[in-house]
């Protein structure tokens, strides 16, 4: 089990995540062009997780895809979930951008 952060240690989250009024999660919303992309986002999320053996708490309805993070085991965010969150944002595309 890792151990849970400090609230001083959630003050640089990758991205656009944002810390859940509980300081329990981070949370972050897509929205794609099409099913399709969301469901191809997702698919990758899925394969980066299993890789980190680290799985998100997710919704999907048709372009947008809602990812929650938390160690339940810890009973808030560790040091896991932040490099997750890493990896989810450093893959999601710019429109665009090559």
């Amino acid at each position: 089990m890792s151990k849970k952060l400090a609230d001083a240690e959630l003050k640089n989250l990758p991205g656009k995540w944002k810390l859940a009024e509980d300081h329990k999660s981070i949370k972050q919303s897509y929205e794609f062009k099409s099913f399709a992309e969301a469901w191809s986002f997702m698919s990758h999320v899925a394969l980066l997780a299993e890789k980190m053996d680290h799985h998100p708490d997710w919704s999907n309805s048709y372009n947008k895809v809602e990812i929650s993070l938390s160690s339940h085991d810890a009973g808030g965010l560790t040091s896991r979930d932040l490099e997750l969150a890493k990896a989810i944002t450093e893959f999601v595309w710019i429109p665009g951008k090559a």
